[in-house]
């Protein structure tokens, strides 16, 4: 049997989702029929600003940090957490589509489509991103 390093549950504090984005998510896991998983939002390099969000519904792994929201977990890596302390996700539908989206107060620039942005301690590199802004 292999040993896993004991999770962090942190505080919404750290993260929360809006309950629009909290539905949306539970309806997705509803649709999945998996008590393993939840949401794993994280930050990688690229996107037109440097970084760029991401998401998909996952199991935990090994080091990261778990948001209990109701009955939502939230899962973020290490490197991740620095970048998305004090975040917000929220879920919009608007005439310009539909989908998930990060309100950051961490990010001093963003794209104009919302996936990418630029922190204050720099990191990635910027790339087009195709997104026309």
């Amino acid at each position: 049997m292999i040993e896993q390093t004991p999770s962090i549950v942190a505080e919404t504090s750290v993260m929360r989702l809006s309950e629009t984005a909290a539905n949306k998510v539970h309806d997705l896991l509803q649709q999945e029929n998996d008590p393993l998983l939840g949401l794993r939002v994280f930050v990688a390099g690229g996107g037109c600003s440097g970084l760029q969000y991401g998401m998909t519904l996952d199991e935990e792994q090994e080091g990261d940090t778990v948001i209990v929201q109701g009955d939502v977990r939230i899962f973020l890596d290490e490197m991740s957490l620095g970048y998305l302390t004090s975040s917000e996700v929220d879920y919009v539908d608007s005439l310009m589509g539909a989908g998930f989206v990060v309100n950051n107060p961490n990010a001093v620039s963003t794209c104009g489509c919302g996936h990418s942005f630029k922190a204050a301690s720099g990191g990635g590199e910027a790339q087009s991103c195709g997104c026309s802004h």
